[in-house]
């Protein structure tokens, strides 16, 4: 709704691209299950195909080896990056920067190299399964992921230069699109978007899954909660998804990196939920077993419902020229929504 160009009001009217995923998983076992959850925020597809394994391994009383620990953590970072290096790129194209886009697929580029020569998928990987990895990581995984990090580094530098201190860029993203902290609560808007108003919602501090608690990163945090702070947020976390991937790479433990599970697994009947934090925030699987192969039931808590819902206070009394970089900045998958 518009008044002139002044926007009055966003209804977003999504649900055209829903496939029923949750209605499948009834009929699934729980290992079919995982080829699902890399297709709802297929960004973060490696995120969510931990939570659900973490969700069954902790049905099962299932200890996951610490050098399957080490490495999922290193391969969701990854996917982090990748994520927000799309995300970046996608903004800096939403403006017209043709260039940036390019920059950032170049850099992503060379994470889907990494996720290919150990996982052998690249975008939906298939690598996270119950009780730890499907393989141990290829020989040259560790020499890899110690050639990236310091080259992300460096490329971050770049993509400031290039875009972020750009005055038209910056023109485009001060001052439009402002989420309070209480709104951000209220609406349940987590990851960079909740963080950039200034509220500490992310999982891997508050309630730490896989090792998080014994590394080493901070929680970066914005307080202005506008479109300029939703778009530095991610380029910040870039740099701590490093460190955490630097600390872990450095010391791959060894051991197994898959424990013993079951030929069919049955979880004992009951209700269990899990979360991470993917890379758009607070990504549940909740499961309600009846002590079958199948589950009773199983529900995913969406990042990017909540974000879809924020469009209309964030563009409310903005101009309808600043609708696309707010949009961008909210970073949501419309997949995750429509489940």
């Amino acid at each position: 709704s518009l008044d002139g160009e002044i926007i009055n009001k966003v209804d977003p009217n999504f649900g055209y691209i829903h496939r029923g995923i949750e209605k499948m998983c009834e009929t699934k076992t729980y290992p079919q299950i995982l080829q699902l959850t890399e297709r709802l925020d297929y960004l973060s597809g490696t995120m969510n195909r931990h939570a659900f394994c973490l969700c069954v391994e902790k049905a099962l009383g299932l200890e996951v080896p610490a050098r399957a620990q080490a490495v999922r953590v290193i391969f969701d970072e990854l996917t982090r990056i990748a994520s927000h290096l799309l995300g970046w790129g996608c903004t800096c194209m939403d403006m017209g920067s043709i260039t940036a886009f390019i920059y950032g697929m170049r850099d992503r580029e060379k994470i889907m190299d990494i996720f290919e020569e150990t996982g052998g998928g690249r975008l939906m990987v298939g690598y996270n399964v119950i009780g730890g990895v499907a393989n141990d990581v290829s020989p040259k995984f560790v020499d890899q992921v110690k050639e990236f990090i310091p080259y992300m580094r460096k490329m971050i530098k770049e993509y400031h230069t290039l875009f972020t201190y750009n005055p038209i860029a910056r023109g485009r993203m001060e001052n439009i699109g402002f989420l309070t902290k209480e709104q951000a609560i209220a609406l349940g808007t987590t990851g960079p978007v909740g963080r950039a108003s200034g509220w500490a919602c992310d999982v891997r501090k508050i309630e730490p899954y896989a090792g998080y608690d014994k590394l080493d990163f901070e929680e970066v945090i914005r307080t202005e909660g506008g479109t300029l702070d939703r778009y530095l947020i991610r380029l910040d976390e870039i740099e701590q998804s490093l460190r955490i991937i630097e600390q872990l790479i450095n010391n791959l433990p060894e051991g197994d990196y898959k424990a013993k599970t079951p030929a069919i697994i049955k979880l004992p009947a009951g209700e269990y939920y899990q979360r991470v934090e993917n890379a758009r925030g607070d990504f549940g699987v909740y499961i309600n077993s009846t002590g079958d192969k199948n589950p009773y039931r199983v529900k995913f808590r969406s990042p990017c419902m909540t974000l879809i819902s924020a469009l209309d206070p964030l563009c409310r009394n903005e101009k309808i020229a600043d609708l696309i970089m707010i949009g961008a900045s909210l970073d949501y998958v419309i997949p995750c929504a429509d489940r």
